[in-house]
C-alpha cells in the first residue's frame, strides 16, 4: 500500500509491507508515471523511523452527503437524486494520529466515517464505465462535522471546514473490491458505525462520472463518498478509529483550540 511520510524534514511516499513493520522507499512523483516515472529504488526503512501523513496532499476534497440509505432516514432527509457535492479545503487534512481541533464557535462536534477515492490522474468530464482508470486507490477518511453550525444556516462548507477536519490515512490501498468493503468507526473503543460500501446510493464510478462533469480532478484529490448511519457527538479527549477492510485503521484523537 502507497503511504506518505517524513523523515529527517522530507516528505515522500513509500510501499509499506504492513507484515515486516517496513517501508519501501519509492523516489519520483507517483502521480507523474509517464513523465518522471517513480523509482522503488530498493532501500526499505522501519516504519519506527518514519512520521506517517495524509496518504494524499489535495488540491481539494470532494465529498459526497446523504450517499447511504440509513443515514438518510437518521438523518431525516430524503434520498438525492443526484450527487449532494460540498467542498472541504486542502487545509482540513492530516495524516494518522494528528489530532482534530475542537473549534470554539461549536458546541457540537460529529464524526462521520467514510471511504475516500484517491485521484490519480487528471479527470474531467469522465464516464461511469471509465472511472476505474482514473483511481489511484482508496483509504480511510472522518468527514468532521461542526453539527451546530450545519443545522443552524446550512453553511455546510464553514461547518466542515475548519483545520483538521479531514483526517486521511493511513494509507492509498490500489486494488480493492470498493463496492464491498465493511467500513467501521469506533469512539473511545466502541463501534459506533458498521456498515458496508454496497449500500452507497451513488456507486464510486458515479460518483467520479458526476464529480468530473463539474470540476477537474487533479492527481491527488479526493473523494469522500459519505458516511453510514451511526454519526455522532465527539468530545476532547476522545479517541476516533475509523477501520475499512483491506485497507485499514485511521486513529486520531481530538483536542480542544487553544
Amino acid at each position: 500500500m502507497i503511504i506518505r511520510y517524513e523523515r529527517n524534514g522530507k516528505v515522500k511516499h513509500g510501499w509499506m509491507v504492513e507484515a515486516d513493520h517496513k517501508v519501501r522507499v519509492i523516489e519520483g512523483d507517483i502521480y507523474k508515471v509517464q513523465t518522471a516515472k517513480p523509482i522503488m529504488t530498493g532501500l526499505e526503512l522501519s516504519l519506527d523511523e518514519v512520521t506517517l501523513k495524509a496518504p494524499s496532499a489535495p488540491s481539494k476534497v470532494v465529498c459526497i452527503g446523504i450517499n447511504y440509505r440509513d443515514h438518510a432516514s437518521e438523518m431525516d432527509r430524503t434520498l438525492p437524486k443526484e450527487p449532494l457535492m460540498f467542498l472541504k479545503p486542502s487545509t482540513t487534512v492530516v495524516g494518522p494520529g494528528e489530532p482534530i481541533v475542537y473549534p470554539r464557535q461549536t458546541q457540537n462536534l460529529h464524526y462521520e466515517g467514510e471511504l475516500a477515492v484517491v485521484i490519480k490522474k487528471e479527470a474531467k468530464q469522465v464516464k461511469a464505465e471509465d472511472a476505474d482508470d482514473y483511481i489511484l486507490g482508496f483509504t480511510c477518511a472522518i468527514d468532521v462535522t461542526a453539527r451546530d453550525l450545519q443545522m443552524s444556516d446550512g453553511q455546510w462548507t464553514r461547518a466542515k471546514g475548519f483545520d483538521t477536519f479531514c483526517p486521511l490515512g493511513p494509507a492509498i490501498a490500489a486494488k480493492v473490491d470498493y463496492q464491498n468493503l465493511q467500513i467501521v468507526t469506533r469512539v473511545n473503543g466502541e463501534v459506533r458505525q458498521d456498515a458496508n460500501t454496497s449500500q452507497m446510493v451513488f456507486s464510486v464510478p458515479q460518483l467520479i462520472e458526476a464529480v468530473s462533469a463539474v470540476m477537474t480532478l487533479l492527481p491527488g484529490d479526493v473523494i469522500l463518498t459519505g458516511t453510514p448511519s451511526g454519526v455522532g457527538e465527539l468530545k476532547p479527549g476522545d479517541e476516533i478509529s475509523v477501520t475499512i477492510e483491506e485497507i485499514g485503521t485511521l486513529s486520531t484523537r481530538v483536542v480542544m483550540a487553544e
